[in-house]
């Protein structure tokens, strides 16, 4: 199956008075397995359906290996879809399911065999093929979807929420398989999720979406690493984030903050020209060590609340007129510290970030 690119060339979409996708500029590479993640009313799913032909632009350029597929029907674009419902025919076996698409081709009889016997045995479900989708688990059901799509061998696999209607043990399960699938067949495909777990676990590249616009395009580690914003910052994961301002004093550059007050920052570290906020991730908060070095930003406050998550305790600690999140890896039998409880506590100046407010 050749693996194909896609590229989104300033699109744009309106339902009515409402701007849906703004301007919209994306490239996936062949065989990537890329996300589309934003919250609910972000443009995610729209831009999807526009993949498929199930929705069409108003401006702009569509090109699915190079050639431009504005204006093309879905059942014409060789783009394979799975909805979030799956879509099975519940009166049907799991082989009838998968064959439909061959049928509606009009193709032969041994060839329709041959080729769902080889997408069955692919998604591990060749044992099913008499079953009803009724008689399968949320994980099965999933799987066949994706084989009845795989059986047309589409250019590009499209995955809306496929994961949301499973429990979050199967989500997990079904998540790597997902991946692995993917990984063996080499198609391009993109997945479209308001989760953020599972996007970072699952795909190469993620596009953050809100208000139908781009956010930050990047792989999961650059985008929790250095978030471009603040609104990609609140979204992958948690993070404390603190309003201020620039001060040069010699060689000297210091966030100036009402709530942290004068923070040195790291050599190296981005400045912005827009309205800046000092951002730090929970995990990055120690409790133990020297928490007046020069490499880090040492605080003290007042345990608030703390909340026991198995891996971590998670502390609120009030400093001031702010309130900072720490994530401290439990350790057997170490009780938490209690409400009221003054702590010092430091984040290294290397996990300081300066995000655009």
């Amino acid at each position: 199956m050749k693996s194909v690119g896609i590229d989104i060339r300033n699109i744009a979409l309106s339902f009515g008075s409402t701007r849906v996708l703004r301007d919209i500029t994306l490239r996936v590479e062949p065989g990537e397995f890329f996300a589309l993640l934003g919250p609910s009313g972000s443009g995610k799913s729209t831009l999807l359906r526009l993949i498929a032909g199930f929705n069409q632009h108003q401006s702009g350029e569509l090109l699915v290996d190079g050639k431009d597929v504005t204006g093309t029907p879905p059942w014409l674009r060789n783009v394979g879809m799975v909805f979030q419902s799956y879509a099975l025919w519940p009166h049907m076996t799991v082989w009838q399911n998968v064959a439909f698409g061959l049928e509606a081709r009009k193709l032969s009889k041994p060839v329709i065999d041959q080729k769902v016997a080889a997408v069955l045995e692919l998604v591990d479900l060749a044992d099913f093929a008499q079953r009803r989708p009724g008689q399968l688990s949320g994980g099965q059901q999933q799987r066949v979807a994706i084989a009845r799509t795989l059986a047309i061998e589409p250019q590009v696999l499209l995955l809306d929420e496929p994961l949301s209607n499973l429990d979050a043990k199967l989500r997990a399960q079904t998540r790597q398989e997902l991946v692995r699938l993917q990984r063996r067949l080499g198609i391009t495909t993109i997945f479209v999720t308001h989760d953020q777990e599972e996007a970072l676990t699952t795909c190469q590249r993620i596009a953050v979406m809100d208000q139908g616009i781009i956010q930050q395009v990047g792989t999961p580690m650059d985008l929790f690493d250095f978030p471009v914003n603040r609104f990609v910052a609140q979204f992958i994961g948690s993070i404390n984030l603190f309003p201020g301002s620039i001060s040069r004093e010699g060689n000297q550059i210091k966030f100036i903050s009402p709530a942290l007050g004068s923070v040195v920052l790291p050599k190296g570290l981005e400045l912005l020209e827009s309205k800046m906020e000092l951002a730090f991730r929970p995990h990055a908060v120690s409790f133990t060590g020297d928490h007046h070095a020069t490499d880090r930003l040492g605080l003290r406050g007042i345990i608030e609340d703390v909340e026991f998550l198995g891996e971590v305790l998670r502390y609120d600690i009030r400093t001031g007129d702010a309130l900072i999140r720490a994530d401290i890896a439990h350790a057997r039998g170490v009780a938490p510290l209690r409400n009221g409880t003054v702590i010092e506590f430091s984040v290294p100046s290397s996990e300081l970030r300066l995000v655009a407010a």
